[in-house]
């Protein structure tokens, strides 16, 4: 054993003695109770899924299945960039990550576990790929392609996001990756890569088995390389990442969801240095909102993943969801935006002596800043349902890109239609902004709501105990949300295709939902 070895694993021990007490065997044994207790629970159910995988696969739904494990991935990186992702505790980043120890030696522990967590993303990225393709044949051996091919891609972004941490130049690699990703989920959703997914599913095991042993190498290589780098990581940056995670356990342990998007918020903002400008000649109410605009305008980034989340219930219907699920993916993504939008609310309900000496209304206020969220959310409704009832058209004539050639190509389409495309065929983008002022009351309500209630009862039931605080917590908003949007979830789960009294109902009440909150503040 190394000097730098021994001296880290004997702070290490140290450390350890000074703490809580070692597990004893007792410990050892309810872990691993509880293990196979997971593996007896989860045996099952995935076995199921696994027989249900072999076969050949609807062609129709195979380039949104593509797109959307494209898109997972992508997720994946994002979200380990955005992580660090090596990090530390807040007393291992203070008391040692500036201490002579090896670096590397240090580091170790967090590298172990962002490999498992990369292997069992990986895992789950090769079962979604194995679904999108089928297995027409040896569906063992295919299984174990697919997962071979999920864990190298897992494993090998996660060692790219650590060589990112380390280097700029990692970084614009990163940065590449991710996008090319997003670029192949829009070539797939658009068709053009069906010929290339046709080939893949009948792809012969040689060759499977070749792509598998490449995607392993390069991901060897770059683990390899991401090993090196980690006495290369900057100290600023594993303190920033180290700082963020310590935030996030906290609000984890105090079972506040709120308290994140204070975090990242902040996180965002901490490091940044804002031009100043000449504040608009507005009424104050308007000149009191202007904030919530001007910080979307610095965030462009936000503003295009918006836009292009937007396509996201075209997939999902295209992929084989009903019209009410997608619908349903809609409004979420319509409130999600919206919530996005509120927090210059945040902070007047935070902060309500600051907004007394404003000398703005709480009503004029609130409706001002209601302005922002409405749009969004309208805009938002507005293009997803207009790229649901393009993409019916196109199913229901045949020509979608998700089509075939012949008349096998337009069953398939017909098929498809029907599942969960045709019945967004009319003027279902008109829904658009009459639903949006309902959303900004719900997002306007989960900005002012207060921390979670933790003293309230907890619901017995056969399926395990549910705490009250939580699920209230995560109610409020989006209740008030469902209910301005009662006449469009009637459209959805009416069979009748006449909108038109739909219609006039949703405007009226979208528009009593949103005055009501208001005037009720």
């Amino acid at each position: 054993m190394s000097g730098a070895e021994g001296s880290v694993r004997s702070v290490r021990a140290y450390v350890r003695s000074r703490g809580r007490t070692p597990r004893g065997l007792l410990d050892r044994y309810a872990s691993g109770f509880g293990l196979m207790m997971l593996i007896a629970v989860l045996g099952r159910p995935l076995s199921t899924v696994l027989t249900g995988l072999a076969g050949p696969v609807d062609p129709a739904r195979m380039s949104a299945g593509a797109a959307l494990v494209a898109l997972a991935l992508a997720g994946f990186l994002f979200a380990a960039r955005a992580a660090g992702p090596v990090l530390l505790s807040p007393a291992d980043a203070s008391w040692l990550l500036l201490s002579p120890l090896n670096r590397r030696r240090l580091l170790a522990r967090t590298g172990r576990v962002l490999i498992m967590v990369a292997v069992v993303a990986g895992a789950a990225l090769g079962l979604g790929m194995l679904a999108v393709l089928g297995a027409p044949d040896r569906l063992v051996w295919r299984l174990l392609g697919a997962l071979v091919l999920g864990v190298s891609a897992a494993v090998g972004g996660m060692a790219l996001a650590v060589l990112g941490q380390a280097s700029p130049s990692w970084q614009f690699w990163l940065t590449v990756a991710i996008v090319a990703l997003l670029v192949l989920a829009v070539v797939a959703v658009s068709g053009q890569a069906r010929t290339v997914l046709a080939i893949a599913a009948s792809a012969p095991l040689s060759t499977v088995a070749t792509a598998a042993s490449a995607a392993a190498v390069v991901s060897a290589l770059l683990v390899r390389r991401a090993w090196a780098s980690l006495d290369r990581i900057p100290t600023r940056t594993l303190l920033a990442s180290s700082t963020r995670a310590g935030h996030v356990a906290n609000a984890a342990m105090g079972l506040d969801p709120g308290a994140l998007t204070w975090i990242a918020e902040d996180n965002h903002w901490r490091a940044r240095t804002l031009r100043s400008r000449r504040w608009p000649s507005l009424p104050a109410p308007l000149a009191l909102a202007w904030q919530d605009w001007r910080r979307l305008a610095r965030r462009p980034g936000r503003l295009a993943a918006m836009s292009g989340a937007a396509a996201l219930p075209v997939v999902l219907a295209q992929a084989g969801a009903g019209p009410v699920a997608s619908g349903a993916v809609v409004l979420a993504g319509a409130l999600a935006v919206a919530a996005a939008s509120v927090s210059g609310a945040r902070r007047d309900r935070d902060n309500p002596a600051l907004s007394r000496i404003i000398g703005v209304g709480a009503r004029p206020a609130l409706a001002a800043r209601a302005l922002l969220p409405t749009l969004l959310s309208g805009a938002w409704a507005t293009l997803a349902l207009g790229g649901l009832s393009a993409s019916a058209s196109l199913a229901l004539d045949g020509l979608g890109p998700w089509a075939g050639v012949g008349s096998a190509g337009l069953s398939v389409s017909a098929s498809v239609g029907a599942a969960g495309l045709s019945a967004f065929a009319g003027s279902w983008w008109l829904f658009g902004p009459l639903v949006a002022p309902a959303l900004a009351a719900g997002a306007l309500r989960m900005a002012r709501r207060g921390p979670v209630d933790h003293s309230m009862p907890v619901i017995d039931t056969p399926g395990g105990a549910i705490p009250t605080g939580p699920l209230l917590w995560a109610a409020t908003g989006a209740d008030l949300a469902v209910l301005g949007c009662l006449p469009a979830i009637a459209a959805l789960l009416s069979p009748s295709g006449a909108l038109g009294g739909f219609l006039a109902a949703q405007g009226v009440f979208g528009v009593l939902t949103l005055v009501a909150y208001v005037w009720r503040r």
